[in-house]
Formats: C-alpha cells, structure tokens, sequence
C-alpha cells in the first residue's frame, strides 16, 4: 500500500486579545491628551511661543547649563577622590570619605544651597596664614562666594558624595583577580586603577552616571532659594508678573524636555562606546532603528570589534 502524505498542519496565530485591549486604551488616552493640548484655551500656545524666545528665558538656559557642567565635573572629580579614599586601606582615608558621604547624603540639598548661600554668617572673612598664626591675605566671604558660587558648591559638593558610591561600585565589579595579576606584574596601585580598573568599570559607571546628569539638570531649579535666575526661576518671574501660569511652564517644560533628550542621547551612544569589549554585539543606534522602523529592512548587527572600513588602525564603529 502507498503512505499517505499526511495533510498540511493548518497552524493558526496565537491571539493576544490583552494586548489589543491595552492598546485601544492607550490609543483613545492618547487622542483625548492630543484635543485637550489643541483644543482646551488655557493653554495658550501664543504665549507658549513668546515665551519660548524671551530673553530672560534664554539667559536662564546658559545659567542652568552652567550650573549642570560644572556642578558634575566637581561632582566627578570628588567622586572618583572619595571613591578611591573609601577604599583605601587607611583608616584615616576611608574614615573621613565615609563621613564626607554621610553627611552629604544625609542632609537635603536644598539646606545645603542654603547654608553655603550664607556661609557669611559663620566666617564673615576667609583668610590665608599659619594655623592659629598670622594671616597673610584675607577677604570677605560674601565677596568670595558670591550666589553663583554659592549654588555651585552646593550642588557640586552634594553631587560627590553621591558619585562616589556610584564609583566604588563601579571599581568593586571589576574582578579582584585583574588587580592581583597587575600587581604580580609589578604595577603600583595607580597605575592599576587608572590602566585596568577603572577603564572596565567605565560600563558601570556610565548609566547612573548619565541619570545623576540628567537630574543634575532640573535640580538646578532648587536654586531659586538663593534668589540665582536660572531656567525656572526665569519663567516664575515672567508668571509672577503676567499672572500666565500654565503657559510660562508649558515653555519652561518644553526647554527641559529638549535638553534632557539631548543628554540621553548623548548617554545612549558613551553607553555603546564602554559596551563595545562587554557584548558581543552591539545594540542599534536611534538612526538604524529608525532606518529598521520605516525601511523595513533589519540592519546587520555590528559585532563589538567591527573596524571601520580605512581606520584598521583601531577606529571602531
């Protein structure tokens, strides 16, 4: 007798009816939001769009800005000090690193903007000499600190303390056996650091670094207590005059949105550099995900060695 063939298997999708239900929920919030932005009037986007280009505005844009670089390159710089100091075997280092983080962390950013703000009261000069000697020069402490630096050291000071920990765990998920090989092939506890230590821990260290970033940049806000015109408190002044509340902070929103984007991005591709010797592949790049979403087409993954075409001299893509 001749075998049947047997008859082709009638394969049917699985449904997902979870998904399209909370898809259409989404879909219907996501209109209701679109006509309460275009239709409802309080939101006067005539005056979202003068605000937009106000003067004062823009000059709080540079201050916020300022304020956010600085403050994370102090905040860094100390974090990496103390990171280091809290590790050390000494206990006098790593004792005065674990007071500085507690009470840094321990105490709310905004009394520390504050107490900086009137460090004057406290030592009303500030001065250079012998301890408990002579002073060679000396000055006003209002005229040292003025606001600006006052927000800086409170912002920055607090800023390390956090960024500190954030680097000792960095440093502590790199492998000991790394650092006990170094050491055997004679290199000094710097040298170990600086060569293998931290360029590994760079992968760990970089994502909350770019959050601390991120919120760095609206924290600059809380400067407002000290009477320092940044983002914020531009656009409060503007409302406290022209009683336009909603549509002075739509603006204000709308200047934090853009420059938080552009530090994600900015995060997103340091985040692929320091994956490049961690995954095996790397992930696709915003260009080649749209390239995938409206092209149709999966681009190639990109292996974590992949050299550019004309820069075999270790140019990565």
């Amino acid at each position: 007798m001749k075998s049947r063939r047997p008859e082709p298997i009638k394969a049917v999708p699985v449904r997902h009816p979870g998904r399209w239900a909370g898809a259409a929920v989404i879909a219907v919030l996501a209109a209701m939001l679109l006509h309460a932005l275009i239709f409802n009037p309080a939101f006067q986007w005539d005056v979202v769009t003068d605000t937009l280009q106000n003067e004062q505005i823009l000059r709080g844009i540079v201050v916020t800005l300022e304020l956010t670089v600085l403050s994370m390159l102090m905040g860094v710089a100390g974090g990496v000090l103390l990171a280091i100091m809290r590790l050390s075997p000494n206990p006098l280092l790593s004792g005065t690193a674990w007071f500085y983080i507690w009470v840094f962390r321990g105490t709310p950013v905004l009394v520390q903007l504050v107490f900086w703000n009137f460090l004057g009261a406290l030592w009303p000069r500030l001065s250079i000499g012998i301890p408990f000697g002579p002073e060679f020069w000396s000055e006003s402490t209002n005229v040292l600190i003025p606001t600006f630096t006052a927000a800086l050291l409170g912002l920055g000071l607090n800023e390390a303390a956090y960024m500190a920990e954030i680097v000792r765990g960095g440093i502590q998920s790199v492998d000991e056996g790394q650092t006990e090989a170094a050491h055997a092939l004679g290199m000094s506890r710097a040298a170990t650091l600086r060569r293998i230590v931290l360029p590994q821990a760079m992968r760990v260290i970089i994502p909350p670094t770019g959050n601390e970033t991120i919120s760095m940049l609206k924290t600059t806000s809380l400067v407002q207590v000290i009477s320092l015109s940044e983002l914020f408190t531009a656009g409060h002044d503007i409302y406290s005059r022209t009683f336009q509340t909603i549509p002075v902070l739509v603006a204000v929103s709308i200047y934090y949105l853009i420059m938080t984007s552009i530090l994600t991005v900015g995060q997103y591709y340091i985040e692929r550099h320091y994956a490049r010797g961690a995954n095996r592949t790397l992930p696709p790049t915003p260009f080649q995900r749209l390239r995938l979403l409206f092209g149709g087409r999966r681009p190639a993954p990109k292996a974590a060695n992949d050299v550019v075409p004309g820069l075999e001299g270790g140019g990565h893509v």
